[in-house]
């Protein structure tokens, strides 16, 4: 589709002190049911860097394969129990041979059952137009097809649901759009993080 006849949708996500949050995923959804998913490229990485998961959060479309690198110098056992994706990369290093595909939208919740404090998301949307926020709590969502769509929000600290974050928004044929949210979150609550490991320590 030529980028003339498609729109940009702006979003900014705040708290309700109207601090930007950064990692949250917003996701329009065309009200027609018409997708183009050739829209993001189908790869996506999750690394894993000083004993913790970077990016916190991925957004990858229905469909995507991810790769989960170990760059420590201890192994890892990534797991997640999540209904839309259930897996294990049992104890490694280095790179999984395979990636794991993440075919069922929702939210996959990650872990390592070697480090409880390691967590990290990844947000499966069954629409190619998504996006997640920056530091400065915007993001931009590109080459949106002209119509009607819903747009959502979902965050890892959100306090209510993302379906009560919907909103309906027009876009028009090379004109872009905006959409604001203030969000009420919870505090982050994380296992504490173990001491450093003594030399020779395998894990």
């Amino acid at each position: 589709m030529a980028l003339a006849q498609t729109a940009n949708l702006a979003a900014t996500v705040a708290d309700s002190q109207g601090h930007p949050l950064a990692d949250a995923v917003v996701v329009a959804t065309p009200v027609d049911g018409h997708y183009h998913l050739d829209e993001h490229p189908q790869q996506a990485i999750v690394d894993q860097i000083d004993k913790e998961f970077v990016p916190p959060v991925v957004a990858v479309a229905a469909g995507t394969p991810v790769t989960f690198p170990n760059h420590d110098n201890v192994r890892h056992h990534v797991y997640s129990f999540s209904p839309a994706k259930r897996f294990e990369l049992p104890l490694y290093q280095g790179v999984p041979a395979k990636p794991i595909v993440f075919d069922t939208p929702g939210v996959v919740v990650l872990g390592c059952n070697i480090h409880d404090w390691m967590v990290g998301y990844v947000y499966v949307s069954e629409s190619p137009y998504f996006s997640k926020t920056g530091k400065d709590g915007k993001a931009r969502l590109t080459n949106l097809p002209p119509g009607a769509y819903v747009v959502r929000v979902w965050h890892p600290q959100l306090a209510g649901t993302e379906e009560a974050t919907r909103k309906s928004i027009e876009v028009t044929r090379g004109r872009g759009a905006e959409v604001t949210w203030t969000l009420d979150v919870k505090p982050e609550v994380r296992v504490r993080r173990a001491p450093m490991p003594e030399r020779g320590t395998r894990y």
